[in-house]
């Protein structure tokens, strides 16, 4: 095969040997090494695109917009699809109850079925979807009850942490959480629910984590993850509601700041039975 026919020339056993998963080139090797050994890690064939290449999304809600951007290792490319699945998970662009392949997802991202499917067993494991055989991945379907008891058992957990920080934790300390609080209002103030829904976690995870305590952050943040999903046939959140919602941030740090802790409990507990979650 002759040199300078374009992508052809990037593999001459073409037919022999399927494309493989795009890999990383090995700077080890000089080039005329590369040349005798075969193609290196990351070297594209068939003209396809590169594994990593994501096409960016649209206002946030995981619906590709037009051309290829910038390449991306692989984990990062799964990073991003489950970033952006979780994004369409709040927002209810995956409506629950419904069947999603693989295939299908990933021509919806513009990337290949495997980063979708790895992405989607992360949200299998986190509870988000089931795994359907030989179909795909089908939305979890939530009560109006598990909502409840999800908001029962985060109580459970944050309310006595909370209590316990208030009575330990200097003032100044809190006011450094104030700029997280602020981010939910920002975010609810403009109706964005899905980052609304991130600096919603961050804020209780920052609040959590000054209990020095890892484990605990991760559980609730798996909880509070769990409970920003849409119920079935619920209806949209309204700005007004992420509003009041938010505001309840800023008046839990006040009154954590002046250390009454009647207020801080009732707060919490007020804050987990909310609709936004």
């Amino acid at each position: 095969m002759e040199q300078g026919r374009g992508c052809d020339a990037v593999q001459p056993h073409a037919s022999a040997h399927p494309p493989g998963p795009a890999r990383i080139p090995d700077p080890a090797r000089s080039p005329e090494q590369r040349e005798t050994a075969g193609p290196d890690r990351g070297e594209h064939r068939r003209c396809e695109p590169a594994a990593g290449t994501v096409r960016p999304v649209s206002g946030g809600t995981g619906i590709p917009a037009a051309p290829e951007t910038k390449q991306v290792r692989r984990h990062s490319v799964r990073g991003q699809i489950l970033d952006a699945l979780r994004t369409a998970l709040v927002d209810g662009e995956l409506v629950p109850g419904e069947v999603y392949s693989g295939p299908s997802l990933g021509e919806r991202f513009g990337v290949s079925a495997t980063p979708v499917r790895e992405a989607m067993q992360q949200l299998a494991v986190e509870g988000a979807v089931e795994v359907v055989p030989n179909r795909g991945f089908r939305v979890a379907e939530r009560s109006a009850r598990e909502l409840a008891e999800l908001a029962e058992v985060r109580a459970l957990i944050e309310v006595p942490v909370m209590l316990r920080l208030a009575r330990a934790v200097p003032a100044d300390r809190w006011a450094e959480l104030r700029p997280l609080a602020e981010a939910t209002v920002s975010a609810a103030a403009v109706g964005d629910r899905a980052r609304y829904a991130e600096s919603d976690r961050a804020f209780h995870g920052a609040v959590l984590g000054l209990s020095g305590n890892q484990q605990l952050v991760a559980v609730a943040d798996d909880l509070h993850r769990k409970a920003q999903w849409p119920l079935v046939s619920a209806p949209v959140t309204r700005r007004a509601d992420l509003l009041a919602d938010a505001s309840e941030h800023t008046a839990l740090l006040d009154a954590l700041i002046a250390r009454d802790l009647t207020v801080v409990q009732s707060l919490v507990r007020e804050h987990f039975t909310g609709a936004p979650g």
